[in-house]
């Protein structure tokens, strides 16, 4: 007899709360449509309770959100019994989970005599609405949202205003099919281009848009949002077909006359899932309408009917979702990390969660303010948001969550990685605290690393690991020592030999001569950033005008404000900073390469690039824009000209719709730099 495990009373508070949120979630998205959490944080709160629920059985109770399908149909819309139950697809997340899901159905095959390997079948998963559609004698009789799996709502009339959904097949067939409803990136764009012009409140996205407007009473509103449809399960038919697998099923339904994805295709087996998977994860931005994953089915028809259905889902299909670029996890620990310019910035220690198709454990709080706006405690349930290559994001607290454990957080008097008594300060003017001691180790290695790194002298092989090596054996105490290093003095060190000590000795010597922009970033002035770095290259002829020149001279400079020049000229006034100077440059020369002509096609231009790039690396995409006399800004303005959306484009989007500011494609970045 099996002892069932004893259920510790904070998982038991801690699945209620999790049901009772997923619940009322449920409800703002399926029913409401006026989602409060992203899909993917959905999916994090579910995955942690069907955790629980796997892990103590005795949690698992008939309302569970991860036992229902949907929500109930809204009151104002006639109910529709379904015909055939509407189940969802279960999800993946890994390529570990597909490949375990790929063993389940080999198992279950096998146990039912079939011992032949099933291949696959993989299409887009389309972020719409699911409708139901009755076709009778090839005429549109009846179209029905998914509801709760089995009672949906009427949404016939609003489904005929799409224009993409035949309301008569090329056959007389009487058949039920499904699939899904969205609205087109573009027509998003230009309703909202309208809705902005009679100053009406933007759609937030194409699903949200799509769902509201299947259930607008009036179709002629529907109509006005020019929705469309793509059909992907041939569901119930009432004739004989000579269909034996997935792909000839999508076959006859494009034969009928309605529509289905072009995108689909048949795989040998898991691995070939996996790599389609792979192609559109990076090809899904390119498309007109909101791709959220694929999904995999096993392509034999007999071989889907042997496997079935489990309570809530087909045992043949799974749905392998995109990375997710917003999940929930617990913050553990509230640390500190001391920068190059000595300011003191909170870490937030996490529990590990995958986001984003990375493990993530640590996240930026920004700084004192930030946290009191977020009422960040310790041993919250926060939300986590990372897109592509950005630092992960805390964007909300789930206060739902809290106990009476949690720990208010207070801001320290003393940081242990400011050395010395630890003393910080509020920096007068901002937000931001920092070492009162200005020369703590901590700020002192991050100044070396600043030095070394891409967008200073970008020296090969001179990462972190490196420099701390260096700066363990006491082979580097100033910028200076980089230049000094012998052959002998690397092969003393562990992990080095001869070719690792020759290379690095050799990537040092190609940076003995620097450009002046990358010469100002690397001696890590305060509030001087790149773009100011190559303002001030543009408008000083040389590294001691620059040095020499007056709070008044620097003010005249485009984004030099009164801040950056008292701090610019604080700088070169501490003797300190001086002698820094001197012994640099007895080993580097300083040149100011004229790169940019203000008379070149982008000159009075700004632009603010987001996202990721296809053709051009960011730092290229950069140079290319100041070669042709382009200004360069990371945050959006009025000021902004253009605003350059690569794939997995952020906030700045957002804000940049919001303040009018025009939005280019790479494309057509590309082609103004052509011209």
């Amino acid at each position: 007899m099996v002892r069932s495990l004893k259920v510790p009373k904070e998982d038991i508070d801690r699945a209620e709360k999790l049901r009772n949120l997923l619940s009322h979630h449920a409800r703002l998205y399926h029913t409401l449509d006026k989602p409060e959490i992203s899909d993917s944080a959905y999916d994090s709160l579910s995955r942690e309770l069907k955790s629980l629920e796997r892990r103590y059985p005795s949690l698992l109770k008939p309302d569970s959100p991860t036992e229902r399908i949907g929500g109930e149909p809204l009151k104002e819309f006639s109910k529709v019994e379904h015909q055939v139950p509407q189940w969802s697809f279960n999800d993946a997340f890994t390529e570990e989970e597909v490949r375990e899901f790929d063993l389940r159905v080999k198992r279950f095959l096998k146990s039912g005599g079939i011992s032949d390997n099933p291949t696959y079948n993989c299409e887009l998963k389309i972020d719409g609405l699911k409708i139901v559609y009755e076709y009778k004698g090839g005429k549109l009789w009846r179209a029905a949202t998914r509801g709760d799996g089995v009672v949906g709502e009427d949404v016939t009339a609003n489904v005929k205003t799409i224009e993409s959904v035949p309301l008569t097949l090329l056959e007389p067939a009487d058949i039920i099919v499904e699939g899904e409803v969205y609205m087109k990136k573009t027509v998003l764009a230009e309703l909202n281009r309208e809705r902005k012009k009679r100053g009406e409140e933007l759609f937030a996205n194409p699903r949200n848009v799509a769902a509201g407007s299947m259930r607008q009473l009036d179709p002629k509103i529907t109509a006005s949002r020019r929705l469309s449809a793509f059909i992907y399960d041939l569901a119930k038919t009432g004739m004989t077909l000579p269909l034996k697998t997935q792909h000839e099923e999508l076959e006859y339904l494009q034969g009928l006359g309605l529509p289905v994805n072009s995108h689909s295709q048949s795989v040998l087996n898991i691995e070939g899932a996996i790599s389609f998977w792979k192609k559109w994860k990076d090809r899904a931005e390119k498309e007109d309408y909101q791709i959220d994953g694929v999904v995999i089915k096993v392509n034999g028809l007999m071989h889907q009917k042997s496997l079935g259905y489990t309570g809530k889902a087909p045992r043949f299909a799974i749905a392998f979702k995109f990375p997710a670029e917003q999940v929930t996890t617990i913050v553990e620990d509230i640390a500190f990390q001391v920068g190059r310019t000595g300011v003191v910035t909170p870490v937030a220690h996490l529990k590990p969660v995958l986001v984003y198709g990375s493990v993530v454990s640590r996240a930026t709080l920004h700084n004192e303010d930030e946290i009191k706006r977020l009422d960040i405690r310790i041993g919250d349930t926060v939300v986590l948001q990372k897109a592509g290559d950005v630092i992960p994001d805390i964007v909300r607290v789930l206060t739902e969550f809290r106990t009476g454990k949690q720990k208010p957080f207070r801001w320290p008097e003393e940081v242990q990685a400011c050395g010395g008594d630890g003393k910080i300060e509020r920096i007068p003017g901002q937000v931001a605290w920092r070492c009162v001691d200005k020369n703590s180790y901590a700020q002192f290695k991050r100044k070396m690393y600043h030095f070394a790194g891409k967008h200073a002298f970008d020296i090969e092989g001179l990462g972190p690991k490196n420099i701390d090596l260096l700066l363990k054996h006491q082979l580097v105490s100033s910028y200076e020592d980089f230049f000094t290093l012998t052959r002998g003095d690397l092969l003393s060190l562990p992990r080095f030999g001869e070719l690792s000590a020759d290379n690095l000795i050799t990537s040092i010597k190609e940076r003995t001569t620097v450009t002046l922009p990358r010469f100002i970033i690397s001696i890590s002035i305060p509030q001087v950033g790149e773009e100011t770095a190559y303002d001030l290259a543009e408008n000083f002829s040389s590294l001691s005008s620059i040095e020499n020149a007056s709070y008044e001279d620097l003010r005249r400079v485009y984004g030099v404000g009164e801040i950056v020049g008292r701090s610019i000229v604080d700088w070169f006034k501490d003797s300190n900073n001086r002698k820094i100077l001197r012994g640099l440059l007895k080993y580097v020369k300083v040149i100011n390469e004229k790169r940019i002509s203000k008379e070149g096609i982008l000159s009075g231009r700004s632009f603010v690039l987001t996202g990721t790039m296809e053709a051009l690396g960011r730092d290229e995409a950069k140079e290319e824009i100041r070669k042709r006399g382009g200004e360069v800004s990371e945050s959006v303005s009025k000021k902004t000209s253009f605003l350059v959306a690569g794939s997995e484009a952020g906030s700045k989007l957002d804000k940049a719709q919001k303040l009018g500011v025009q939005i280019i494609t790479e494309n057509e970045f590309l082609r103004m730099l052509d011209k």
